[in-house]
């Protein structure tokens, strides 16, 4: 009787392994995978959700940074239940293999799945630029504008202020002309009519 208890207890022990070796692995929710496209970007593939999945990929290299989101529902097919990790890291190396990890495909395929059902299969939903890349295109067109009013203030500089000429003091023609009517009358006084203007330009000169 006991022996027959002890054969109850063993088959009862053994479904029960067998019905956990059946049951499908449970993924922990947010699992992220790195990887790199062949242009060098930098990716991150996170993972998130139950019966239906979301799969949100970021990527930033070569001065740019862009993202991208899938839905579907692999859990329909049976080797995902199996063996998810699997499925995730076949298709993080079909991404390696792309140029642009958002913009060179609209749906996520792993090859262990090729025959599951259309709900399987991971589509694009949307996809753009991260918000501070565009805040870096303004960043350097606000700086292209600052080099362009630099470049247009340089050369008003470069044309410079007049050059002011010295000032020259007038010359006194009251004063010389007086000087020069003395200079005359003397030399008419004491000087040949023949005379005059050289007298009175040695009387003019000696006088200042």
């Amino acid at each position: 009787m006991k022996s027959v208890a002890l054969l109850f207890l063993v088959v009862i022990c053994g479904m029960g392994g067998l019905g956990q070796k059946l049951k499908p692995k449970k993924r922990s929710n947010g699992e992220e995978i790195n990887f790199r496209t062949k242009t060098k970007d930098i990716c991150t593939m996170i993972m998130t959700g139950d019966e239906e999945m979301k799969v949100r990929i970021e990527c930033k290299g070569q001065g740019k940074s862009y993202w991208c989101e899938y839905t579907g529902k692999p859990l329909v097919c049976r080797p995902f239940r199996n063996n998810p990790k699997m499925y995730w890291n076949q298709i993080a190396m079909e991404l390696r293999k792309l140029p642009h990890a958002c913009e060179s495909t609209q749906v996520l395929k792993a090859t262990m799945c090729q025959k599951a059902p259309a709900d399987a299969v991971m589509k694009q939903v949307a996809a753009g630029m991260e918000p501070e890349d565009l805040a870096n295109r303004d960043k350097s067109s606000q700086k292209t504008s600052a080099s362009m009013r630099g470049a247009g203030k340089s050369s008003v500089k470069k044309i410079g202020k007049p050059a002011i000429l010295p000032l020259i003091k007038p010359t006194q023609h009251g004063q010389g002309s007086e000087n020069e009517t003395e200079a005359m009358k003397l030399a008419r006084e004491h000087c040949w009519e023949s005379l005059h203007e050289f007298c009175s330009y040695i009387i003019g000169f000696f006088r200042g």
